[in-house]
């Protein structure tokens, strides 16, 4: 049997399994130059090229073959970190480092940690800034900005991006263009999805050209819905700053009489900020994700639910995703500039549903609606986070300069590894409703599992 034949089923990863051919690395060839990082951290620290240990993708004992053969054909991911020898001579090198998509806490950090990393790891001193997104790197964009250790030193203590950002698409031969025109030869992007299949695009326009380009990404998403991802770089930070929004919410319902405390969190298509907010500030009644479909009306739908909550307690702590309930409202028409569908507004739908449902029935409540989207992705990193940030950073910049290309650095099963693009953009990561976090949110809640 051929390597790339055996299949691998992920718990949590898209269907049809996983192939080695998958998890390949694309590189722009031999690695001819020594390392200068090998003479700071030691040769024990450097992994050889084509050597490199790897992270099986699926390491449940129970999925693992008998057959030392077999073992050995399975997919698995290769380990990030340094290489003892570097395609790129690093004194030619001129890098560029672009921030798209929305903002998310630790974006600055990984942008300090790109130029520390090619400035004092690798000597390299000609490092771009792209402003806002890919517009930068379009014939109309802003001129980049000239990055270096003083330049990024303390920008890590803010939330946001120095570079700007932007949505939208752009020509990827106009881009390709603009790089090649200054001289870029590496390009570092930082975001999401849609970012990551834009990379893609530059990728293969410099590949059709032969132009030694590494394309080389880190996954931003405050959702956390990239795949063959453990998680993203923003999202702990995040979850983090909306605790206090949903313990506040907690005290506004407790202050009142049958009071209600509803709080709207990011989660277009994946409800990890949510479930992760909520169990990490406790006290939550009751938590709507888009992964669940749910019926309003009924003793068995959420109204129901809300009201034994009034009548068990005397207030209700409702956490919801922004992407829940979708098939219940009117989508928002038409898409945003990164190309999702518009949606509609859940919030403000169960805010005045619940108030209709209580007048009717003749039950005065105070319901207290709070949205702190913006809020929670607009601020700093954790500690947590920050080392996460540079983690993911230093590991970007020591792909790159061996050569690697249209991957992303990724943490899997506790290890950084080499995501291949194609292959973290095949399908989008979402809560498995029978697995253990969202059995944990129920046990937390004490909702039902499905409301129908």
């Amino acid at each position: 049997m051929a390597d790339s034949a055996v299949r691998v089923e992920v718990p949590d990863g898209p269907g049809g399994g996983i192939t080695r051919e998958d998890v390949a690395i694309r590189d722009l060839g031999r690695c001819r130059y020594e390392s200068p990082v090998a003479l700071h951290l030691g040769e024990k620290a450097m992994l050889f090229v084509g050597e490199a240990d790897k992270v099986l993708v699926n390491d449940r004992l129970s999925r693992l073959p008998k057959d030392a053969d077999a073992l050995g054909a399975l997919p698995a991911f290769e380990l990030a970190g340094p290489r003892n020898r570097v395609f790129f001579e690093p004194s030619k090198v001129r890098a560029g480092v672009v921030t798209c998509g929305g903002l998310c806490p630790g974006l600055n950090n990984v942008i300090r940690g790109l130029v520390f990393e090619l400035w004092f790891g690798y000597g390299v001193r000609r490092i771009l800034g792209f402003r806002y997104g890919y517009a930068g790197l379009t014939s109309a964009g802003e001129q980049p900005l000239s990055l270096t250790p003083d330049a990024v030193l303390h920008i890590h203590e803010q939330g946001g991006t120095m570079l700007g950002s932007s949505r939208g698409d752009q020509d990827p031969e106009q881009m390709v263009d603009m790089l090649e025109a200054r001289g870029v030869n590496v390009l570092f992007v930082i975001g999401g999805d849609g970012t990551i299949r834009g990379a893609q695009q530059i990728s293969r326009v410099a590949r059709a050209r032969e132009l030694p380009l590494a394309v080389i990404g880190v996954p931003k998403t405050i959702d956390n819905d990239i795949h063959f991802i453990d998680r993203s770089f923003g999202f702990e930070s995040a979850y983090s700053a909306a605790v206090d929004i949903v313990r506040a919410a907690r005290v506004e319902a407790t202050g009142a009489k049958d009071g209600i405390g509803l709080v709207k969190l990011m989660g277009r298509h994946s409800g990890f900020v949510a479930c992760n907010a909520v169990l990490a500030s406790a006290g939550v009644d009751l938590v709507l994700i888009p992964e669940t479909q749910l019926t309003l009306e009924g003793p068995r739908g959420v109204l129901g639910f809300v009201e034994r909550v009034l009548d068990r307690q005397g207030y209700a702590v409702i956490v919801v995703a922004e992407g829940a309930a979708q098939e219940l409202l009117a989508a928002g028409a038409g898409r945003d500039k990164s190309g999702n569908a518009k949606l509609g507004d859940v919030g403000t739908f169960l805010r005045d549903r619940l108030n209709q449902h209580f007048s009717a029935s003749g039950r005065e409540v105070t319901l207290k609606y709070m949205d702190p989207s913006y809020a929670i992705r607009s601020v700093p990193a954790s500690p947590s986070d920050s080392v996460y940030c540079w983690n993911m950073a230093r590991n970007a910049v020591h792909a790159a300069m061996a050569g690697n290309t249209e991957m992303l650095i990724g943490r899997w099963h506790g290890r950084f590894v080499h995501v291949p693009m194609s292959l973290a953009t095949r399908a989008r990561k979402q809560v498995d409703v029978h697995d253990d976090l969202w059995m944990s949110v129920i046990e937390a809640t004490g909702q039902p599992r499905v409301f129908e």
